[in-house]
């Protein structure tokens, strides 16, 4: 049987790390890609990893690459290029820079792996996606955005945290964009099936909200050089595994809804069916008013979003 093949696109934190879960979880063999100005850098991380899997008893074949040509007929494309967060730096100051660079990475996707599922997790995640989505012109449910996945699991862990539980009885779900505007949905969180609103006083859950909201640049306040990468990466790969092993996971991404919740043409996180064909099925909640004024005030945050994006690109 022919192993997939997942290529990631940048070979910084989040793409080595990312190379990283999926080798070991035997997605499939890895070719991890960086722009030619880091000239040996990925074969370097590639053979690193190589050498750890007798230790760690993986028999993927990772590989490192300056040339897209080594990328070709890729089943699954990981996009982490790009410029990453500093602090005081929001998602939206990386906007034009990486609208430039996943321009780059997609006009070179479409070339080389034409049949692929594109997973973004360059930020501003909603704006490249959407981008991405523009320059491919593959169809919309090949092409989606790494947010949800992290976020909620951000939002399991501090629920998890706050009553010194298991992270795997608690079961949430946000939607929206990725970052300041996301929507935790309340009816959708549970631990261990009862509901978090009997477990967590509103005001205590407004605060681990918050948190959840701030989740990266609480990160990137610590660290100081950098952002996170270690969920980021793990998120990352849930994605793969569900696409290549086609396991119908039920879980947020950031994918093209039209008529879907009304947003009339936009990438923003809503809870899928991800399977072999990338988004199988969007499936549509329904929300409370106060679900759906906070989910129409992200909506128009990305929209926001992406026409300063256009603006950028035109200018």
């Amino acid at each position: 049987m022919r192993r997939a093949k997942i290529s990631i696109i940048g070979a910084g934190n989040v793409g080595a790390t990312c190379a990283h879960w999926c080798a070991a979880a035997e997605l499939g063999d890895v070719v991890l890609l960086d722009v030619p100005q880091t000239e040996n850098m990925p074969k370097g991380k590639a053979l690193d990893l190589m050498q750890a899997s007798p230790i760690m008893g993986y028999d993927s074949a990772v590989s490192g690459t300056n040339d897209y040509a080594d990328t070709a007929n890729s089943d699954v494309v990981v996009i982490t290029a790009g410029i990453a967060r500093k602090p005081g730096m929001s998602r939206d100051d990386l906007l034009s820079t990486n609208a430039k660079i996943v321009t780059s990475v997609a006009e070179q996707v479409k070339r080389t792996s034409p049949n692929a599922v594109v997973i973004v997790v360059s930020n501003p995640l909603d704006a490249m996606v959407q981008r991405a989505f523009q320059v491919l012109g593959f169809p919309s449910h090949r092409v989606i955005g790494q947010a949800g996945v992290l976020d909620t699991a951000r939002f399991r862990t501090f629920i998890a945290m706050e009553l010194g539980v298991s992270v795997e009885d608690v079961s949430a779900m946000l939607m929206g964009g990725h970052g300041d505007t996301m929507v935790p949905i309340a009816s959708c969180t549970s631990v261990g099936g009862i509901p978090v609103s009997q477990l967590i006083p509103d005001a205590r859950m407004a605060e681990i909200v918050q948190r959840t909201r701030d989740g990266g640049a609480e990160i990137v306040s610590l660290l100081k050089t950098g952002s996170a990468y270690y969920a980021p990466a793990a998120a990352t790969a849930q994605m793969v595994e569900a696409i290549v092993r086609d396991k119908k996971r039920l879980v947020p991404v950031a994918a093209l809804c039209d008529k879907e919740y009304g947003v009339g043409g936009y990438y923003v996180g809503v809870p899928v069916v991800l399977g072999s064909k990338g988004v199988e099925k969007i499936i549509e909640l329904s929300l409370t008013d106060s679900e759906k004024a906070a989910f129409a005030k992200s909506v128009d945050a990305v929209k926001s979003l992406v026409a300063s994006m256009e603006t950028l690109l035109k200018a």
